[in-house]
């Protein structure tokens, strides 16, 4: 684990899934993106689906942010993104946690590859929390969107898997940016979707971000590497343009969520472009 203030941090790795390689780099040509990624032969490129753990050593609280794919996909769509859904129970039990023990899930956004697995099947076959102690935390803008997403994006949000948060007591929704817990900021961002959350963690006169959708792998980095599945690309461009440089700045560690093969890392710069320096392992 990684050791960050009053904190420790841990990837956790949940599953996989394909994305077609055009919608995931937009306007970038393949000769460019595919020395990177190498697509199958459907043209998709294979992506983590991973989560981060984030214990606090001066209270109880054990936080999860994100918590995978679930395990309620139809085989149509398994097939579709060739997801491999692993769930979250192996990573932390791999911590002596069980799914009981989380009492915080961030949900940077709704879309199914980042809150698949709120939800799990219980005796019957009936849905149900799969953190049932926890509370979950998401912007309200993010719900109000969820229920009522735009034709772009409505294949990104599925109702079951969190419409059971509605009369769960479990849901906490917030209203903008602001500091959830000591040293554990939320920074909200709008490219990608509406109101994405970004926790930002603080300590030891450095931090750590999760960077959600706004940079899902190393290789979107640069500036103009935005996915066409963005609402909002030119927001996205500058939002980008912000994290980079605090993480400059502080010397910072980016969190991937879709990364395939690095967790999370920390910058440098090349020709006035920001490039990934070092992985940090967590």
């Amino acid at each position: 684990m990684l050791p960050l203030g009053r904190y420790r941090l841990a990837a956790l790795e949940t599953g996989s899934f394909a994305l077609d390689g055009g919608a995931l780099f937009g306007v970038v040509p393949r000769l460019l993106w595919e020395r990177r990624h190498r697509p199958d032969s459907r043209h998709r490129v294979r992506l983590a689906v991973r989560s981060l753990l984030v214990l606090d050593t001066l209270s109880e609280r054990r936080i999860l942010v994100d918590d995978g794919l679930g395990d309620g996909r139809d085989p149509a769509r398994a097939d579709r993104y060739a997801l491999e859904s692993r769930g979250v129970e192996a990573g932390l039990a791999a911590h002596g946690l069980a799914p009981a023990d989380v009492t915080d899930v961030i949900l940077t956004h709704l879309h199914f590859s980042h809150a698949g697995g709120t939800v799990r099947r219980g005796a019957g076959g009936r849905p149900e929390l799969a953190f049932p102690r926890a509370t979950h935390h998401l912007q309200r803008r993010n719900w109000q969107w969820a229920h009522a997403p735009s034709e772009r994006d409505r294949r990104s949000y599925l109702p079951e898997d969190f419409e059971i948060l509605r009369h769960s007591n479990r849901l906490h929704l917030l209203e903008g940016e602001t500091e959830l817990f000591p040293d554990l900021e939320l920074v909200v961002s709008e490219g990608h979707t509406v109101g994405q959350q970004l926790p930002r963690i603080r300590g030891d006169g450095t931090h750590l971000v999760c960077c959600g959708d706004l940079i899902p792998t190393r290789a979107h980095l640069p500036p103009a590497w935005i996915m066409a599945y963005d609402l909002h690309p030119l927001t996205t461009l500058e939002e980008k343009k912000v994290l980079v440089a605090q993480a400059l700045e502080e010397d910072g560690i980016l969190f991937f969520a879709h990364d395939p093969e690095v967790a999370a890392g920390r910058l440098g710069e090349k020709d006035g472009q920001p490039v990934f320096r070092e992985a940090v392992a967590l």
